[in-house]
C-alpha cells in the first residue's frame, strides 16, 4: 500500500473528527473545514505548521517517538490509533523491516496438532485461529457449526470479511449488521498498517472496495481497532438468536494471528443455545 498516502488520509481523517471545543480551543467563526485546522494542531503538538503539514503530507520518515507521541496526543488517539500510527511511521523509514511478519496464507499455514488438540477440547462454545486478513484457519466442532454458512459456500473461501460483505446471508446471522461491518473493516485497517506488505490483503481489499460500496466507505473512514473481548449479537440458521461474549488472544507462538474463543452465560439460554448447537453439529458431522 502506499504508504504516503495511507499516512495523509489517516492523520487528516484523525483531524477531523475533533472539534475545537473538544480540543480546548475556541471555535470561532467561518470555519472552512470539520475539525480542527492544520495549524492548531499543530500548536497542540508544539510543532512549527510547515513540520506538521509536512508530516500530514504523509513524510513521517524520521519521526522521533516524541514527535509522534505529539501528534498522538494532539489528536487524541486511542491506544489502537497509536499504535498504528507507529506502524505507519516504521513502515515509511523501513524499520518495520525485522518486525514485519512472515508471509503466510491460507494455502501454507496449518495448525499443527497441539493446537488442534486443544481447538477440540474446547467443548463450550465456538473456538477458532483467523489471521488479520480474517481468514478462518482452524476450529473446533462448534466453530465449524457456528460459521457454517462462510465454510459451505466457496465464494467466502474460509474469510470472514468476504462473509460479512459479499454474502447476503451475513444480514441474517449478524442482528448488529453495521456494527460488525466496522468492527471487520477496522481489523483489516489495522492489519494493513502492522504488515504493509500483505499482498492477499491487498487483493482482499480491492476486491472488497470493487464489490462492495458498505466496504469501501468504511474503508475511507480510517478507522482502526484492538479487537479483544466483548459481546455480540448472531442469529444462526439452525438454533436462532445467540448473544456471546468472546475473548481474542494473539498467540505468541504464531505472529499475526489470533485465537477467538465464544462462550455463553452459563444458565442462559444462549448457554443452551449452544448445546443445541453442539448436537446439531454433531449429527451433521455422523452425516456427512
Amino acid at each position: 500500500m502506499d504508504n504516503s498516502r495511507e499516512v495523509r488520509e489517516f492523520l487528516t481523517s484523525r483531524r477531523a473528527k475533533i472539534t475545537p471545543e473538544q480540543a480546548g480551543m475556541p471555535s470561532g467563526p467561518r470555519r472552512r473545514v470539520p475539525g480542527l485546522r492544520r495549524s492548531e494542531v499543530a500548536a497542540l503538538a508544539d510543532l512549527s505548521v510547515e513540520y506538521y503539514a509536512k508530516l500530514e503530507r504523509g513524510s513521517l520518515a524520521g519521526a522521533s517517538p516524541a514527535v509522534l507521541e505529539a501528534v498522538a496526543r494532539a489528536l487524541q488517539l486511542d491506544d489502537a490509533e497509536r499504535a498504528h500510527l507507529l506502524h505507519l511511521a516504521q513502515a515509511a523509514d523501513g524499520s518495520d523491516t525485522l518486525a514485519r511478519p512472515r508471509r503466510r496464507t491460507t494455502r501454507q499455514w496449518t495448525a499443527h496438532p497441539g493446537l488442534q488438540w486443544m481447538l477440540d477440547a474446547i467443548t463450550g462454545g465456538p473456538a477458532f485461529v483467523r489471521n488479520g486478513r480474517m481468514d478462518l484457519l482452524a476450529a473446533n466442532q462448534l466453530a465449524r457449526a457456528f460459521y457454517t454458512e462462510v465454510y459451505d459456500t466457496p465464494a467466502n473461501q474460509g474469510n470472514l470479511a468476504r462473509y460479512q460483505f459479499l454474502d447476503p446471508a451475513a444480514r441474517r446471522f449478524y442482528p448488529d449488521w453495521d456494527q460488525a461491518a466496522d468492527i471487520t473493516v477496522a481489523i483489516l485497517r489495522t492489519e494493513a498498517g502492522r504488515d504493509p506488505h500483505d499482498k492477499d490483503l491487498h487483493d482482499l481489499v480491492g476486491e472488497l472496495s470493487t464489490r462492495s460500496d458498505d466496504f469501501r466507505t468504511r474503508w475511507g473512514a480510517h478507522n482502526v481497532r484492538h479487537h479483544g473481548t466483548g459481546t455480540k449479537r448472531f442469529h444462526h440458521a439452525a438454533v436462532g438468536d445467540l448473544t456471546l461474549a468472546y475473548e481474542g488472544m494473539h498467540m505468541a507462538a504464531a505472529p499475526g494471528l489470533t485465537l477467538t474463543v465464544y462462550t455463553a452465560q452459563p444458565g442462559s439460554p444462549d448457554e443452551q443455545g449452544l448445546r443445541l448447537l453442539a448436537t446439531w453439529a454433531a449429527t451433521r458431522e455422523a452425516a456427512a
